[in-house]
């Protein structure tokens, strides 16, 4: 259990990577960290109630049954505040792609995120493709179309054109 959720851990913060232009909390990847944090600490009990079981210590299983309890109370809170905060994480990561949208312009390295988290989600704006209509990106070049990125893999000869909805 150790070992998978340390390979958990350290996947989100490598995913956190390619998004954090997204994430102006840098303390988004806190979440990870306590995840490895948490696996190190499951080794380490793990190896007290080995211990305790190959030695039938008494107070050795009692002390990793009450480390395990508070483990288990520990977790129920987690996702208890994690149920709670969703909307607001939400709310946070909409309102900040939202921004990064406006500053689009096609070159700048805000702009190559965009087109990467639209590809690999396989997604269009930040709810869908009208939410261009309103950057400054969408006003300036005036051809009423998307970046090439909200295209279809499966399209061929994609505009982007907001005419032919059919293709992003």
């Amino acid at each position: 259990a150790a070992a998978g959720l340390s390979y958990v851990g350290a996947y989100v913060i490598n995913t956190y990577k390619s998004y954090d232009n997204f994430l102006q909390d840098k303390y988004a990847v806190l979440p990870a960290v306590i995840i490895i944090c948490v696996a190190v600490v499951m080794f380490i009990i793990g190896l007290i109630g080995c211990c305790a079981t190959f030695r039938e210590s008494r107070v050795g299983l009692g002390l990793f049954l009450a480390i395990i309890l508070v483990i288990f109370i520990a977790e129920v809170s987690a996702f208890v505040l994690g149920f709670v905060y969703r909307e607001k994480r939400k709310t946070d990561v909409q309102g900040t792609m939202r921004s990064v949208f406006e500053k689009y312009d096609g070159k700048n390295p805000e702009s190559t995120v965009v087109d990467y988290l639209q590809e690999q989600l396989h997604c269009c704006g930040v709810k869908n493709y009208s939410d261009w209509t309103t950057t400054q990106w969408f006003n300036s070049t005036g051809n009423n179309s998307v970046p090439l990125s909200c295209c279809r893999r499966d399209t061929k000869n994609c505009t982007g054109r907001l005419d032919q909805p059919q293709e992003l």
